[in-house]
């Protein structure tokens, strides 16, 4: 059996080794294929294995790929109808492209337990050269309806050094050269759809061949609603609670409101801890917390307002001095009226006596004199009323600004409060999906 094994190594390395050495007989690993003769094209194709993490506070994705590059070197051109496979260390004595993606942060070649490396060589002089790489690429997002958010990502391929008119980049499949996708299970999101496009990068030193690949990133939204908006609204639920309890029940409604908002606050600060602290958006997770800590904020002073016309609110016994207050400003106008008509009437007496004794000159003289008087006592009248009212104007005034029952604010609050809130969450949920 040793014998057998033995002697079939020798018989392969009697063949190979002599049909490598023909291929590489005078083969510059420097020049491109094509040298002279136009731009070698180059198809590409990608399998994702997986995507690892994507980062918002970094905004990237990492990503294992499998990348896959077929060119045609006339070069290593050989007789015979089967492809032939190199060793990946073989690779250093031939020309490949120089690939490399552009928004790439970091990225390695896997080297367990070689370097993951395919080179095979058809008779026509087709190279295959497949790589598995883990890299770790940039994806530019736009936060403000997260996370209700959809991400589009781009994963861009160019050449270094050749440009276009020495090297052609191209989807072997199209679309379908991408593959993988379909079989992804990720964490927070889902990726919709994908496809593919060829460009070219321009810079100062010339035009570049450049294939891209774009697929969306839609996030799952139920972590969400049960890690964040049914605590903040359950405990917007919370802090309505006090509207039941009893206003002479101080301590129970101040600790449910000062413990409602300090459980928002700090939910709000665990919202944010793996988002960005430096992002400028205002994101829709944001502006819901700040809706729920407003309410729980609202119900706090909602309080306070309460408590403090409670405090202020007149009893029985103010109401009764008010009441026997007017009565008494009252009775004083009548009596005063009563006195002004008995002066009125003494002096029309008199002068109607003093009248009688004088001549037809003093008696014109003296109707004069007693419609003055009149004039007089009516301006006295009208002085008297008018102080009059303008105290009991003043009294009805602070009456005005003070509420009736301070227990209907607590009534109101009932009804207003869920309301506003149901009101607020139709336009919040109906903005954010549907715009």
């Amino acid at each position: 059996m040793e014998n057998s094994l033995l002697s079939a190594e020798v018989k392969e390395g009697e063949i190979l080794p002599p049909t490598i050495q023909k291929l590489m007989k005078g083969y510059n690993k420097y020049l491109r294929p094509f040298f002279d003769n136009g731009p070698v094209s180059v198809g590409m194709s990608l399998d994702v294995a997986s995507i690892d993490t994507i980062s918002e506070i970094n905004m990237d994705y990492t990503a294992t790929i499998f990348l896959r590059q077929r060119w045609t070197d006339e070069r290593l051109c050989f007789d015979g109808n089967k492809s032939l496979s190199l060793d990946g260390r073989l690779v250093e004595l031939l020309w490949v492209p120089d690939t490399f993606i552009v928004d790439s942060k970091k990225s390695f070649l896997h080297d367990i337990t070689v370097e993951n490396r395919l080179i095979r060589i058809f008779p026509n002089g087709t190279v295959l050269y497949a790589l598995r790489i883990t890299t770790t690429v940039a994806c530019n997002m736009d936060l403000t309806k997260y996370p209700m958010d959809k991400q589009t990502c781009t994963l861009q391929l160019e050449s270094w050094g050749y440009n276009i008119n020495d090297v052609m980049f191209y989807w072997t499949r199209g679309n379908d050269s991408v593959s993988g996708l379909d079989t992804l299970r990720l964490a927070q999101h889902t990726v919709g759809d994908y496809h593919t496009s060829v460009s070219e990068a321009i810079y100062e030193t010339g035009h570049y061949p450049k294939l891209v690949f774009h697929f969306n990133l839609k996030r799952n939204i139920l972590y969400f609603i049960l890690e964040t908006y049914v605590p903040s609204s359950l405990l917007v639920v919370l802090s309505w609670v006090s509207f039941w309890i009893s206003q002479s029940s101080v301590p129970a409604r101040i600790c449910i409101g000062v413990t409602t908002v300090l459980t928002m606050t700090t939910l709000m600060l665990g919202a944010r801890a793996s988002l960005p602290n430096a992002n400028c958006f205002i994101k829709a997770i944001d502006v819901y917390l700040g809706i729920c800590f407003s309410f729980i904020f609202g119900a706090l002073i909602e309080y306070a307002v309460a408590h403090f016309c409670s405090l202020h609110h007149p009893d029985a016994s103010s109401l009764l001095m008010c009441s026997i207050l007017c009565s008494l400003y009252g009775h004083e106008l009548n009596k005063r009226e009563e006195d002004m008509n008995g002066v009125v009437t003494t002096i029309v007496s008199n002068s109607r006596q003093a009248k009688m004794k004088e001549d037809a000159s003093a008696v014109s003289n003296c109707s004069l004199s007693n419609s003055d008087i009149k004039t007089e006592a009516k301006e006295q009248k009208s002085k008297c009323a008018k102080a009059f009212y303008n105290v009991k104007k003043r009294v009805c005034f602070l009456n005005c600004c003070r509420i009736g029952n301070p227990h209907y604010i607590d009534s109101y609050s009932r009804m207003s409060f869920p309301l506003s809130f149901i009101f607020v969450n139709l336009l919040y949920w109906v903005y954010y999906l549907y715009f």
